[in-house]
């Protein structure tokens, strides 16, 4: 594990990496588990076998290589979970397509952005999704090579492809090595326009089969995926976790549904859940959450932004998941670089995100020096191995300020790492405040607030001041039915709990946060949003060096 006086570690395994493409993968898993369930669409109340998903993934794949996609082309999916968005992932990758995900949420502009920016060749689309209209921002774009799911075009690229000799297939196959790209997601920016991370088989895949192995997935299991399909926690660490060990996949709703979510896991006996903390946290306290039986569960994983231990110790207890794992990563890391395992305590899958995952290496770093620290002490967390993206797709320079000459990627964590290797987030670099020179952590607050009876979720940002130059302001959902905290009950709370610059000023009551798709909290539009709330403009126009 390295030197125990400094922040670094590498990750063991008797488990060797897979040398081989997504689609070998699959055949193989299909060879082994054919009569397996391996994919369930709960709305559409439509089911595959293995043996029944690849041949379904090869008609796919096929049609797509009889209207030209050449190995190389950018094939994008522009839709919310549902079953073709899988098949679309598998086939793009038997062709050697690099398949271009699109955020559902996207509007116009950004659709025309991503569109240019990655050279799309063929998008594959639903028509719509709940208040947008896919069709109509497509038209206004003006981009046509379009497969609307549901639609003719996408029947006919099945068909065309149920007639092809499958012969063209194995000739694409063996032209295709692990290491090529297979997928640009976009990662959202906080600002200016999302950088497409460009990942490969081998990144992906392998991510996907460590994640599973640190859940104890066997071919027994079944994968609930309330998550999207187009970010890494659905299609990665969802499906081809899924696939490499012989699990099945569910998909209980085309967008999250708390409800859809908890009948699908009683339904189908699913034995893993996934999700953001906001998604627990809205199941936790569905009204009808005591009436679903949800004692198949045993494991699942808690990601996408800090887990608050509160509600990870309630998802342990009272959904039955007492294996649950926190994993921490991101996109240009494929995205899981530390996840907790089966045999940690309770504390430990509570209050860290676990430890480095096999084959790949963790050091915290001093931000201005990029000297590794010694444990315990705060820095920049980062990250390499064969999870590594390969770069922004067609920007060189973005991809040089993300990773170093010696391959590390810096991710803007703040982090801490115990003497046994356990790693702690602390915040993000760019999340720190700075309060009359002293650093908070917005974390620390947010999870001793967690600890209140009447609070269900709580986010801690900083809004400018003109004396101490930044103050706490806490934005906090009440639990269903709890009486509205004051700003001055919350402060009592934290007295003497917390040092006095650490307990929030402003406290602002809402119904939910503003998040991106995925469910990670959008801080910077909460700021934003203080200031005119507050009336901090004369604040905020402050000079600071």
């Amino acid at each position: 594990m390295g030197d125990s006086l400094i922040s670094y570690a590498s990750g063991v395994s008797a488990a060797a990496m897979l040398g081989e493409t997504i689609g070998e993968n699959l055949e193989r898993a299909a060879a082994r588990h054919a009569d397996r369930e391996a994919l369930v669409d709960v709305p559409t109340g439509r089911r595959w076998t293995y043996a029944k998903l690849d041949a379904a993934v090869n008609e796919v794949a096929l049609g797509l290589l009889a209207t030209g996609i050449a190995k190389g082309d950018r094939v994008g999916i522009w839709a919310p979970n549902c079953a073709e968005w899988v098949l679309t992932q598998y086939a793009t990758a038997k062709i050697g397509a690099i398949l271009v995900n699109v955020n559902p949420a996207y509007r116009s502009h950004e659709l025309d952005y991503v569109v240019r920016q990655s050279g799309m060749r063929l998008l594959i689309s639903a028509v719509r999704h709940r208040t947008s209209d896919y069709r109509a921002m497509l038209t206004e774009i003006g981009f046509e090579r379009t497969v609307f799911i549901g639609e003719p075009g996408w029947d006919e690229l099945v068909e065309t492809g149920r007639r092809a000799d499958p012969a063209a297939l194995r000739e694409r196959a063996a032209t295709l090595a692990f290491d090529d790209p297979i997928n640009i997601q976009y990662t959202s920016g906080t600002t200016g326009f999302p950088k497409g991370a460009t990942l490969s088989h081998h990144n992906i895949l392998n991510n996907g089969y460590f994640v599973a192995e640190g859940l104890d997935y066997t071919e027994a299991d079944r994968v609930c995926l309330p998550v999207p399909l187009y970010h890494c926690f659905g299609m990665v660490m969802g499906d081809l976790a899924a696939t490499s060990h012989g699990a099945c996949v569910v998909l209980p709703a085309p967008g999250f549904d708390p409800e859809a979510t908890l009948r699908a896991v009683e339904s189908e006996r699913c034995t893993s859940l996934y999700g953001v903390p906001t998604m627990f946290i809205a199941e936790l306290g569905h009204p009808r959450f005591g009436e679903f039986d949800l004692s198949s569960l045993r494991t699942g994983i808690m990601a996408g932004s800090p887990c608050p231990v509160e509600v990870m110790k309630r998802v342990a207890g009272e959904m039955h998941m007492s294996e649950v794992a926190i994993c921490y990563g991101m996109t240009e890391t494929s995205p899981v670089s530390t996840m907790t395992r089966r045999d940690d305590g309770l504390a430990r899958r509570t209050e860290t995100v676990g430890r480095v995952m096999p084959h790949l290496e963790v050091k915290i770093v001093d931000p201005d020096t990029g000297l590794v620290l010694r444990r315990g002490e705060p820095g920049e967390l980062c990250t390499r191995g064969y999870s590594v993206m390969l770069g922004y797709w067609n920007e060189p320079d973005k991809t040089a300020e993300a990773i170093d000459a010696a391959r590390w990627m810096h991710t803007g964590d703040l982090a801490t790492m115990d003497t046994e290797g356990y790693v702690n987030i602390v915040g993000r670099i760019k999340d720190m405040v700075i309060r009359g020179g002293e650093n908070i952590y917005p974390r620390e607050v947010e999870e001793y607030l967690y600890s209140h009876p009447y609070i269900a979720d709580v986010q801690v940002i900083g809004v400018p001041d003109s004396t101490y130059g930044e103050e706490l302001m806490a934005w906090i959902v009440m639990r269903p039915g709890a009486e509205p905290l004051a700003a001055d009950q919350v402060r009592q709370f934290c007295t003497g709990r917390l040092a006095h610059y650490k307990i929030p000023r402003y406290v602002h009551l809402v119904d939910q946060f503003p998040m991106t798709v995925t469910g990670k909290i959008r801080k910077v539009e909460m700021r934003e949003r203080a200031v005119d709330l507050l009336g901090l403009h004369d604040a905020e126009d402050i000079a600071s060096a």
